[in-house]
């Protein structure tokens, strides 16, 4: 058996591909590991370029990939679903419409013999104060109420313009800075002293897929990187955790 784990997708957004299309290289992965192999599948935030729940309307359209999370979690796969910064505004929809397990923080816990921490990666680290800010101002209740009072076209429209509707014309992240100016390996240095058992650190948001060795000479960050251009996961069995890429491996 085997866990799996990815982040960001940003499903609402083109980038090297349609958000259809990269749809359904998402959905294709989530079939092929779940009649494979999988034990549970870790979605580490960013799934949507942006969503909100209002009391009865959610976001047109990924009725596809939320059709496939339905589908294996009907089968009894446990689907765990991490907020990120485009999509911390998730509720109870997917919880109650699509039976995934939601987290709004890092989550530590044991997995095939391995102690994992794992989050999305925004806001933690040292620095970054301005998001720090906002990202509290965004998680205040009256916030999320004065937001609803919007219509939902305007309400998606302005967080579509906000959240960088050019992105398509970005280029990938190409860069690993180094351990002294990388703030998720700085912060997984920080858990670590406090947490010597912790073996592996997986989080998202970074976009950029890194496996990195900590200061112990044991514990491993891995960043899941993104599906806008890498398409990377990490597999996780009882030989260890592997960073793979959906076009060039298969997901056994």
């Amino acid at each position: 058996m085997a866990i799996y784990f990815a982040s960001d997708f940003h499903l609402g957004v083109p980038a090297a591909r349609s958000s259809r299309a990269r749809e359904a290289q998402i959905v294709a992965w989530l079939d092929a590991c779940w009649k494979a192999d999988a034990e549970a599948f870790y979605l580490v935030g960013d799934l949507f370029e942006f969503w909100f729940e209002w009391r009865t309307v959610v976001p047109r359209g990924y009725v596809r990939f939320l059709g496939k999370l339905a589908e294996i979690t009907d089968a009894g796969i446990p689907v765990h679903v991490f907020t990120g910064n485009h999509d911390l505004w998730l509720e109870d929809y997917l919880v109650q419409e699509i039976g995934v397990q939601l987290h709004r923080q890092p989550l530590r816990t044991e997995l095939l013999g391995q102690q994992l921490l794992i989050g999305h990666g925004d806001g933690l680290g040292p620095g970054d104060y301005g998001y720090k800010r906002m990202k509290r101002l965004f998680q205040a209740p009256w916030a999320r109420w004065l937001y609803a009072r919007l219509h939902p076209n305007l309400a998606m429209r302005l967080a579509y313009f906000f959240s960088g509707k050019s992105r398509s014309s970005q280029p990938p992240e190409t860069e690993f800075l180094g351990a002294d100016r990388e703030w998720l390996v700085a912060y997984a240095e920080r858990k670590l002293r406090q947490d010597p058992s912790l073996d592996l650190f997986l989080f998202g948001h970074r976009h950029l897929p890194i496996d990195f060795t900590l200061s112990n000479g044991r514990s491993r960050y891995l960043n899941l990187g993104e599906w806008l251009y890498y398409t990377s996961y990490v597999r996780l069995d009882e030989s260890g955790a592997t960073l793979k890429f959906w076009e060039k491996n298969s997901a056994s």
